[in-house]
């Protein structure tokens, strides 16, 4: 007969109290059961940390292996039979590892805070950060290096001509009488400014190899007097079919002086002398782009000189200025029957889309650039440019040359270099040429196709990659290096590469 708990409330309570009072008769085994679940517990936790930082790929592998241990020693000590295990051993067991899970969980949680993991690495990857631009303008700076340190045997090359001119000073004089063709102007007239021996000689020998009647050109090298005498050696050593070569130093134009010349002033200030040499914290290279600007090439009047073409020839009409880093591939006569519509420079343009665009040459944030210039004009290359003396004096553009370097003096309106000036000086007066016959980019882009090169009238090796040093790209150094004298006994003394 079932037992009615309202008859009977005193029964029914101590049914619902039996089970307590049966727990509280044996304490040891309560407090295993809470042991157990606590163990369970924790080897829950403990496998969940070893599996996500084993996901996360923490740079805490010790941890990880910590917790996949904590997680086995949790699982064997469950797996215990009270039989095989004393009590007081399984207690003691089980609070040293509670205890130890613990202290791990708590001293790893920072690990596995979301929040604190996304900062760390935001913090890692500024870092990286720091680390890639350093080790980029440590590379920019080591290729500026390479680029414009001069080679073992190029150095070999000047000291051996050097010691020829002192050696035999009457064999390489001068004659008292310049040859009447080098004032000609029926002839063919070429401008070459170079410090560089061996480069000098090969865009003269590319030339002359294909010029169809070579004993009408005429070449004017200009050079530093330090280099003088191995140029002057270095154009008597050979025959060049009859076309004609006048070397000088630039210190025999007496009218290229800082009273006339801004240039020569500027570099005289204090003030680009302390840009270039002294080593304060001001000064210092804050990009890559800068870098390049401090090259002590722009301190060279070699670099300038090319603005007074005319009075370097007064008698002459037109002259074609090559530099000394091209090689001609093909006749260039032609650009003499070039019709170049009253301008005075023709030069191949350099733009595409928004590159080579004025607005990367200037300033014009400065108000007299963003009024008398397009930001959007056309850039063009200097390296081939065939000047037309008589439209270049009846413009005036060494006065307006003149006029923006003296504006330019504190480096507000370009930076430096010769570009930026001459796409001012001759930002009207520039014929675009067609593009066949100056191909840029050898020294620095190796993507250009060899039939666009094959078609080239002449290919020029501007960048840092000169044909010359070990850094020039293997694909293109031949078609330097064939114009190279190896037959002459004083360069394969000097180990040019082939």
């Amino acid at each position: 007969m079932a037992i009615s708990s309202h008859h009977h409330p005193l029964l029914l309570f101590f049914f619902l109290l039996l089970p307590l009072l049966s727990s509280s008769s044996d304490p040891t085994k309560a407090r295993a059961d809470l042991l157990r679940k606590q163990l369970t517990d924790l080897s829950s936790i403990s496998s969940l940390y070893a599996s996500s930082s084993r996901k996360l790929s923490l740079d805490t592998s010790k941890q990880s292996r910590l917790f996949f241990q904590l997680s086995r020693n949790f699982s064997a000590l469950l797996k215990s039979s009270p039989e095989s295990t004393d009590e007081s051993e399984f207690e003691r067991d089980a609070r040293a590892l509670i205890s130890s899970a613990r202290a791990l969980i708590s001293s790893s949680k920072d690990s596995f805070d979301p929040q604190l993991k996304i900062q760390r690495l935001k913090d890692a990857i500024f870092a990286a950060n720091e680390q890639l631009t350093k080790a980029k303008k440590r590379g920019a700076f080591s290729s500026l290096i390479a680029a414009k340190s001069i080679p073992k045997s190029l150095h070999c090359l000047a000291m051996k001509l050097t010691a020829e001119r002192v050696a035999h000073p009457e064999k390489y004089k001068d004659p008292v009488r310049p040859a009447p063709e080098l004032e000609d102007p029926k002839l063919y007239h070429y401008a070459i400014f170079s410090d560089n021996v061996l480069a000098a000689s090969v865009v003269v020998n590319s030339a002359v190899k294909h010029a169809k009647e070579p004993w009408k050109h005429v070449f004017h090298v200009v050079t530093d007097r330090m280099n003088l005498g191995a140029m002057q050696v270095m154009f008597r050593l050979k025959d060049y079919n009859g076309a004609h070569i006048s070397v000088k130093a630039i210190e025999s134009f007496p009218f290229l002086n800082s009273s006339y010349v801004p240039v020569l002033r500027q570099l005289e200030s204090a003030n680009l002398q302390r840009f270039y040499f002294e080593n304060k914290l001001e000064n210092a290279t804050k990009d890559t782009t800068n870098m390049k600007f401090r090259n002590p090439k722009y301190l060279s009047m070699l670099n300038h000189v090319r603005f007074y073409l005319p009075e370097m020839h007064p008698k002459l009409r037109r002259i074609l200025f090559l530099d000394d880093d091209v090689v001609v591939q093909r006749d260039l006569t032609g650009l003499w029957r070039v019709d170049m519509d009253g301008k005075v420079n023709g030069a191949v343009e350099t733009c595409f889309g928004s590159f080579h665009r004025y607005k990367q040459y200037m300033n014009f944030s400065h108000p007299l650039i963003k009024e008398k210039f397009d930001p959007n004009a056309c850039g063009w290359a200097y390296g081939m440019n065939f000047f037309d003396l008589d439209a270049w004096r009846r413009e005036k553009c060494t006065e307006q040359y003149h006029y923006w370097q003296n504006l330019n003096e504190n480096r507000t309106l370009w930076k430096l270099g010769t570009l930026p000036p001459g796409l001012i000086t001759f930002y009207s007066t520039t014929k675009p040429l067609h593009k066949s016959w100056h191909v840029l980019g050898l020294g620095y882009n190796p993507s250009i196709s060899m039939e666009e090169i094959k078609n080239a009238a002449v290919v020029h090796f501007n960048g840092n990659m000169k044909p010359w040093l070990d850094i020039g790209m293997s694909q293109f150094r031949p078609l330097w290096s064939k114009y190279v004298d190896y037959d002459l006994e004083v360069v394969r003394r000097c180990n040019f590469p082939a």
